[in-house]
């Protein structure tokens, strides 16, 4: 099994820890320490998990049985970890996102190719079985000629959830709502339409006391001529209403949808069939969000191949959220360097 070690062990560590608990039931990978700066956090998470805790990261960085770092701490504070388990010749997993800016995201790209280990990202929503059935609809040609998609992100996250760890909602360890929260369905937008050629977007703060944007509404121009709409807030009373993708044209239309995109809405195509909807989805409890990721990097390192989400892949997704900001701070469109 490959060994795993946890850098934070908040929120974010809790779903690796859970997920390499059943990692290891299936032999396919462990957690052997974990490391926080509030050393009570990781002494009980690694208690509850049966694993070490280590004082010091550079302590879990010697360890042999550790093979990857999985960096779970507030997103402005990770370069500094990538940068030593990189030196240590420790594969990496990093939480998404893997950085606030594109210098930094470019900087642990960097260090890693030069390291010679592999960086990749968590992303679990490309891992859902209806988001693996749009791709390969997409794929296929299924939709012909596409005309637009939307994402929307209609969530709750109450001032309490904010007051509880004051770098949530900040510009410097948070990001926003775009990098924490929306960067979900935009990642997905990207990855079944392909690149974005040019970026409009209005961020407000409407409702909760925070440095960041809490809704937020964005066109975009796709490469090949489709547009596509956002529309994301973690204001949405009294709890999360959903989560949902749609993608339109000229020979089809799918939704999805639920409280994270796990349920297929809609699923009409051109041909034999055309009103039927979409068969059942496949069931898989212990092989979904993190324990996918975690197992899927995993299979890179055996295989010796690209993760499906690696440092390039995931900053994609930042050049475009790093462009929907400097539209709403200029008012007017940004064209994107990736999207011609």
């Amino acid at each position: 099994m490959i060994g795993f070690g946890l850098a934070g062990c908040g929120h974010a560590a809790r779903k690796h820890a859970e997920a390499l608990r059943v990692l290891q039931a299936a032999g396919v990978a462990r957690l052997v320490s974990a490391y926080d700066p509030d050393q009570r956090r990781s002494e009980e998470l690694a208690r509850e998990f049966g694993a070490e805790h280590d004082p010091n990261l550079s302590d879990l960085l010697e360890r042999d049985a550790v093979q990857v770092l999985a960096i779970c701490t507030p997103s402005g504070l990770r370069l500094p970890l990538v940068e030593a388990a990189a030196q240590a010749g420790k594969h990496l997993l990093v939480e998404k996102p893997m950085a606030l800016s594109l210098s930094e995201a470019d900087t642990l790209i960097d260090t890693c190719r030069s390291a010679g280990v592999i960086l990749g990202v968590v992303h679990p929503h490309r891992f859902q079985p209806a988001v693996g059935r749009l791709r390969g609809a997409l794929e296929a040609g299924a939709f012909g000629k596409l005309t637009h998609a939307s994402a929307l992100l209609r969530w709750h996250r109450p001032q309490s959830y904010y007051d509880a760890s004051p770098w949530r909602g900040t510009t410097s360890m948070d990001g926003g709502l775009l990098f924490n929260q929306a960067i979900h369905c935009l990642d997905l937008l990207l990855w079944t339409m392909g690149p974005v050629e040019s970026a409009s977007a209005y961020l407000t703060t409407r409702l909760r006391r925070i440095e960041t944007e809490d809704t937020a509404a964005g066109i975009m121009r796709f490469g090949g001529g489709a547009l596509g709409v956002l529309e994301a807030s973690i204001t949405v009373y009294p709890e999360n209403l959903e989560e949902s993708l749609a993608v339109f044209g000229e020979n089809g239309t799918a939704v999805l949808g639920g409280a994270s995109l796990k349920e297929i809405v809609t699923w009409r195509f051109a041909g034999p069939g055309e009103g039927r909807v979409a068969d059942a989805l496949p069931d898989l409890p212990t092989w979904r969000g993190h324990a996918a990721v975690i197992a899927d990097l995993c299979a890179s390192l055996l295989d010796r191949r690209r993760p499906l989400v690696d440092g390039e892949e995931a900053r994609k997704v930042l050049e475009l959220i790093v462009a929907l900001q400097e539209s709403a701070r200029k008012g007017s469109p940004v064209t994107l360097a990736g999207g011609g």
